[in-house]
């Protein structure tokens, strides 16, 4: 089906593939009316229900009845709103929808413009029988940005496939409260782990050419108490440091093509009417040239939740004014009330303009203007959105991000004993799934339609490996009924072993116990669920805790009993499978924590990244060290570190440290040799500490790694080249500095076991740096002959 363009469209110079796209654009601009101009600045979520099982925050007070179709679509549309992931739709069926509007959308219009379709896709594509991936936090828990990157591309050709444009992801936010709900759609706690990681999946949904959407730019992560959608209390120093470097990273190395505002407010200045972060920072200093697309609502909330704005014009003024060019999810603010706006003078038409030449750049770069696009490809009948492929990359994903946090020896389940699964995690699919994924944000009001696609439970998978496996709940993931802990300590009792699977239930604005919207008051277990552990430690069966969920919980002393641990973050629809196999041994674990998991459930929540004032000390009786550090995890394979250099160094007298000029590189080896007798995968993690400095600096922090995969008896050089950029802060000045002076680069297994450290000294002047620093540390493996295995 070809697009019904007007008869002279081939005359036309918006049209002519020889030009530019800005040259395209600048063509078609100045033929259109206010009303055309801004019909480009709109979404419409023509799918969206007036009820109060919305999926976005004051969804039911923001969609009211729409026009007709053909009202709404009469000078244009800039955007559709999610047609795959508001209700279940067959892949087909839908894509023939979709289709159809599109031609409707061409038709009704002078210009024969289609609309720019966009879904959410952070667990994979969110539409009815679509691959579910594991979620963000399980991508950070890999450490492997090269797998995540196959499945970004997976998942853009499936969208692409079904006539969508735009995906609203990765999420780039650093969590800095685990208690905050969203914390299981960030990467991780640590910048680097969250820019690296969050870039690749950019690279790989912009290579199957879907526009990559960074989100939520900026600090959103960062509100007070972890509360959704609540002030945030930074300054320009964190902001700078830990909160931009990911959204640095995935658009001078990712390409991404869209970013997305933060509903936040940093230091009273809500961040969809904030000139300075939108234009000043992410376009007149970083020069992104892309579109910025507003969070759901978030013109609106100008008037309504954040009350800088007096009425939907003024709130549409602002946001246009700091740089938002497109309003979501459906026409509001930027609808009849920015048309008399502008009408009446209240809001200058260059404002429109300018967002407008963005929105058309971005449909002309996709080729929505092109003589050739189609609404529908011709093999719309075989489109799957859940194939062999896609669940391989899911399983293989889930099986590199199971965390091993402790293991006296009970790993790999003993064969053939008698083994109790208990717990309310154990024998629940939704259990496997982050709140964005299709089945947890739209399909839980349309069970008559079923998950869409098969997702086997802990116990489904266990059952297929250990015969002798006895079953019981103990307890709901909430509510406070304890009535099923005896039968639970029973089984528990009788067993060689008991596998505790507890954790989380992902949902909506309070709907679940992770996700948006649901924050937690503390970093207890929901429910009644330590007490059930608690109960089954009391046994004296040796215990396997396994964790399944969307933050870190606490695991303090009462947790000290268990045999061994495991975390689990989301790990997607075959998340089942992959438990079972490492905990079998099938698969040996190699996932790392992308966050600590902390001890004190009622302590301040605080990340690894802290100065040493944020450390143990003896002016406050509160301990923050965690439970288990950002970075651990086990391995059913031990590993050797051996010979730590800076390599091509110049000799240095005596223990001096090793010169680093300030605008050089330094490179650093470490060998790694497998002394185990399977094969096993190491992390290998390099961390800066900076002992002395202008402005206090966190402890340690991550500026490289390398994911180690070794057979028995095998070794490695892991090489690390290292910019002096990535050493620089935000100074005295207020400006990015490296700073000369003493600082050590540590390997470490995790950021609080270090293997080996090497000292250095950065030489030459303080060095001011801007945005075009370097922000990547180089990594080089080679492998060694294999070495003898210990005894």
């Amino acid at each position: 089906m070809s697009s019904q363009l007007p008869a002279d469209s081939g005359a036309v110079p918006w049209r002519d593939q020889r030009l530019s796209p800005t040259e395209r654009a600048e063509a078609l601009l100045p033929k259109m009316t206010l009303e055309e101009k801004i019909a480009q600045l709109v979404g419409v979520w023509v799918g969206a229900e007036a009820t109060g099982e919305g999926v976005a925050p004051h969804h039911s007070d923001m969609i009211s009845e729409l026009p007709p179709w053909s009202t709404v679509i009469q000078h244009g549309l800039g955007q559709l709103t999610r047609p795959f992931g508001t209700a279940p739709v067959d892949p087909v069926l839908g894509a023939r929808s979709l289709a159809a509007s599109q031609a409707q959308i061409v038709a009704a219009s002078r210009f024969g413009i289609p609309a720019q379709v966009h879904e959410e896709c952070l667990t994979g594509f969110a539409a009815w029988r679509a691959t579910v991936y594991p979620t963000p936090l399980s991508w950070g828990a890999s450490f492997d940005p090269e797998l995540v990157e196959v499945m970004a591309d997976r998942i853009g050709r499936s969208m692409r496939a079904a006539g969508v444009h735009q995906g609203l992801a990765p999420v780039l936010d650093v969590t800095r409260d685990y208690r905050w709900g969203r914390t299981e759609e960030t990467i991780g706690e640590d910048p680097y782990l969250v820019g690296t990681t969050g870039t690749a999946y950019v690279r790989g949904l912009e290579r199957a050419g879907v526009v990559a959407t960074l989100k939520h730019f900026a600090g959103y992560s960062a509100s007070r108490g972890g509360r959704n959608l609540a002030p945030v209390s930074m300054g320009p120093r964190e902001l700078a440091d830990v909160i931009l470097p990911p959204f640095e990273m995935a658009l001078r190395y990712g390409g991404a093509r869209s970013v997305m505002n933060s509903y936040a407010e940093i230091d009273g200045l809500p961040v969809a009417a904030d000139h300075g972060v939108l234009t000043g920072l992410l376009r007149d200093e970083w020069g992104f040239t892309g579109t910025l697309v507003a969070d759901y609502f978030a013109v609106r909330f100008l008037e309504t939740l954040h009350g800088v704005a007096e009425g939907a014009a003024d709130a549409a003024r602002l946001a246009l004014r700091a740089g938002i060019d497109v309003e979501l999810p459906t026409v509001d603010t930027f609808g009849e009330p920015l048309v008399e706006a502008v009408r009446s003078g209240e809001v200058d038409e260059a404002l429109i303009d300018r967002a407008l030449r963005r929105v058309l750049i971005q449909k002309i770069e996709i080729g929505l203007l092109d003589e050739g696009w189609r609404e529908l490809p011709d093999d719309v009948a075989s489109l799957r959105f859940d194939d062999e492929a896609s669940q391989d990359v899911a399983v293989r994903l889930a099986r590199e991000s199971v965390v091993l946090l402790r293991n006296t020896g009970i790993l790999p389940l003993p064969a053939g004993g008698r083994l109790a699964l208990v717990g309310p995690a154990a024998d629940d699919p939704m259990a496997m799934l982050g709140c964005y994924s299709f089945p947890n944000h739209v399909g839980i009001h349309h069970s008559e339609f079923g998950l869409g696609v098969d997702i086997p439970s802990l116990r489904d998978e266990l059952a297929r490996r250990v015969p002798l496996l006895t079953h019981e709940p103990g307890c709901a993931i909430t509510g406070e009924d304890s009535s099923g802990i005896p039968a639970a300590v029973a089984a528990a009792a009788v067993a060689d072993v008991c596998v505790v699977a507890v954790g989380d239930r992902a949902g909506m604005f309070g709907r679940g116990t992770s996700g948006e919207g649901c924050d937690a008051a503390d970093l207890r277990l929901p429910g009644v669920q330590a007490d059930l552990v608690r109960a089954i430690l009391a046994t004296g069966t040796p215990v396997v805790l396994v964790l399944m969920t969307g933050r870190p919980y606490a695991l303090g002393p009462e947790f000290d009993g268990a045999a061994a641990v495991v975390q689990a973050f989301f790990l997607g629809q075959r998340g089942g499978q992959a438990l079972a196999e490492v905990l079998t041994g099938a698969v040996n674990p190699s996932g790392r924590l992308p966050v600590s998991v902390p001890r004190d459930v009622g302590g301040l929540p605080s990340t690894y990244l802290a100065p040493p004032l944020g450390h143990r000390n003896k002016v406050s009786s509160i301990d923050p060290t965690p439970a288990y550090p950002f970075g651990h995890g086990l391995s059913y394979t031990t590993f050797e570190w051996s010979d730590p250099t800076v390599v091509d160094s110049a000799s240095t007298a005596g223990n001096e440290p090793t010169a680093w000029p300030v605008d050089g590189e330094v490179r650093v080896r470490i060998t790694v040799a497998n002394t185990g007798e399977r094969a096993g995968t190491e992390v290998v993690q390099l961390y800066l500490h900076d002992p002395v400095a202008q402005a206090t600096r966190p402890v340690v922090r991550l500026i490289g790694y390398a994911r180690l995969p070794l057979a028995p008896g095998e070794a490695a050089h892991v090489t690390f080249g290292v910019p002096a950029d990535v050493t620089s802060f935000i100074g005295r000045s207020g400006r990015r500095i490296v700073e000369p002076g003493r600082v050590e680069l540590r390997f470490g297994r995790s950021s609080g076991e270090v293997a080996a450290t090497l000292p250095l000294r950065l030489v030459g002047a303080e060095r001011p740096l801007g945005y075009e620093r370097e922000l990547l540390t180089s990594v080089r493996v080679e492998t060694l002959v294999a070495v003898a295995q210990s005894a």
